[in-house]
């Protein structure tokens, strides 16, 4: 993927900005900072066709909401009933309403206590849970009733989140524990740490991806708990006693989900000799780190996306910074057809379309753990990972209208791939593998018995570190070919007649 910055805005009288939020139905930006400022913006017209990087980018709305004294620390969009929810430092919370163009107060709600510390509405915008730093929870519906009330005593709150199905609410304390319980208030169970090892830092985020945009693959990880030094844990749900583990070696100030969960964003600082300076970290569910965005500023304190997760926005000082994204999709052309894969929120399966661009043909295969797609002449190979426990890749090799015509088990983990029209060359950190799909006289369309077929000497693997590299008959021990070394691939290139790794 690449991002980069691409506009700012500056907010008038030099007003710090604290928080920020973007409708992702909508479009609508709402921004708060000091003084009880609170600003509502539209970069475009909701109905406006173009929308995305393309779009103009000048404002359809641009409006200050009155009603707050201290500064706006929270700000929480409900998608469903498209109502946006503000807090401030003095523990006021009002409900905004859109009417005829113009944005509204609609609710006023000041416990008068103590201070708001995070709220959320649910997966289906019915409730909200607000929370309280003295403990406090309050529990209400989008009408604005209130379901429960419940005073947790010797708790100091931090952070509140819903599962996807709303049955489960997490409430994270300024100790850095994450305790879970149900949608009635009664406590189920503590999460296990594994990130802090012991040690102890403030939580600055517990983000539940809700799964309405479907899953990258089964069981991927969706819930993010993420804290100030750096460290996060990105679990599959609350019971996971396998997360993954991250270290962003950063002050951690906001942790964002995009819209469909193939990736996360963290926003803070990065301490370097003369000063510290702001960036912006890009991960995939499973940890892989996929891009570091540098952001000029001094105090950078928060991060939204934007709907389709094309764009992203950050509060630093009194500027709003924003920068458009552009993902690594998976697609390929080939003999006049485009092949490209989504996911759909209903089904596990990545959904591959196979459209004949000369003919407006178009064929649809659903492929379980699909990692890439690489095209060229007249085939394309689908790479996906096996759902057992070998560990092993498959690479599949199709036609223009998605028939697979051959198939290959690889024993190393491919970060890079390509084709031509006579082999497939699949690349890990350590070795590469080729095979020339073109020396097979005859396709053999049935995966499970290409596990355990003799060679026929259209397969190679080589380490990266043999001399000469790539010559010979290449490794019969695969063993050899998962070896370390100090001087890992990062890129391959291939013509008909050179493999350039």
């Amino acid at each position: 993927m690449f991002v980069y910055l691409s506009k700012k805005i500056a907010i008038p009288n030099n007003t710090k900005l604290c928080s920020i939020g973007w409708s992702r139905d909508q479009g609508y930006i709402a921004c708060g900072g000091n003084d009880g400022m609170l600003k509502v913006l539209c970069l475009e017209s909701p109905d406006q066709k173009v929308k995305g990087t393309a779009a103009q980018s000048n404002l359809s709305m641009n409006q200050t909401l009155e009603g707050h004294s201290g500064t706006v620390q929270i700000i929480t969009w409900n998608e469903q009933f498209q109502k946006l929810t503000t807090s401030d430092q003095a523990g006021l919370i009002i409900v905004w309403i859109l009417y005829k163009g113009a944005w509204y107060e609609e609710m006023i709600n000041n416990r008068n206590k103590s201070v708001v510390c995070d709220m959320k509405w649910n997966a289906d915008g019915q409730k909200i849970c607000i929370t309280y730093e003295d403990g406090a929870v309050i529990m209400g519906s989008v009408d604005g009733n209130r379901v429960w009330g419940k005073d947790f005593k010797n708790m100091s709150l931090s952070k509140v989140e819903w599962s996807p199905d709303g049955k489960i609410i997490l409430f994270g304390l300024k100790s850095g524990e994450v305790h879970v319980y149900d949608n009635l208030g009664n406590q189920i169970s503590v999460i296990e740490l594994f990130c802090l090892d012991g040690g102890s830092s403030n939580l600055v985020a517990i983000k539940w991806y809700n799964g309405n945009a479907g899953y990258l693959k089964k069981s991927c990880p969706c819930l993010a708990i993420s804290y100030e030094n750096g460290k996060c844990q990105i679990m599959r749900d609350e019971l996971d006693e396998l997360p993954v583990l991250i270290n962003t070696n950063m002050r951690v100030v906001s942790f964002k989900w995009c819209h469909n969960g193939s990736m996360f964003a963290v926003a803070g600082s990065v301490a370097n000799q003369d000063k510290d300076v702001n960036c912006v970290q890009f991960y995939t569910p499973f940890g892989e780190h996929l891009r570091t965005l540098k952001v000029p500023g001094k105090d950078l304190t928060s991060l939204t996306w934007e709907g389709g997760s094309l764009r992203i926005a950050l509060t630093v000082d009194t500027f709003i910074y924003f920068a458009n994204i552009r993902p690594n999709y998976k697609w390929g052309y080939f003999a006049d057809t485009l092949v490209y894969a989504f996911t759909r929120p209903n089904r596990r399966e990545w959904c591959v379309i196979f459209w004949d661009t000369k003919g407006s043909e178009r064929y649809i295969k659903y492929v379980r753990n699909l990692v890439n797609i690489v095209t060229a002449a007249d085939h394309c190979v689908l790479m996906t990972k096996a759902e057992d426990s070998s560990h092993q890749f498959i690479l599949v090799l199709c036609n223009a209208i998605g028939t697979p015509l051959d198939s290959r088990y690889i024993d190393i983990e491919p970060r890079f791939i390509c084709i031509t029209s006579t082999h497939v060359v699949a690349a890990s950190k350590e070795a590469f593998y080729t095979w020339n799909y073109k020396a097979v006289k005859k396709f053999n369309t049935d995966i499970a018995q290409n596990v355990n077929r003799k060679k026929d000497g259209s397969e190679k693997y080589f380490h990266i570190d043999d001399v000469p590299s790539g010559a010979g008959d290449g490794i019969t021990d695969l063993k050899k070919a998962k070896a370390a070394t100090s001087d890992p691939v990062c890129s391959i290139c291939v013509s008909d007649k050179l493999l350039i790794i």
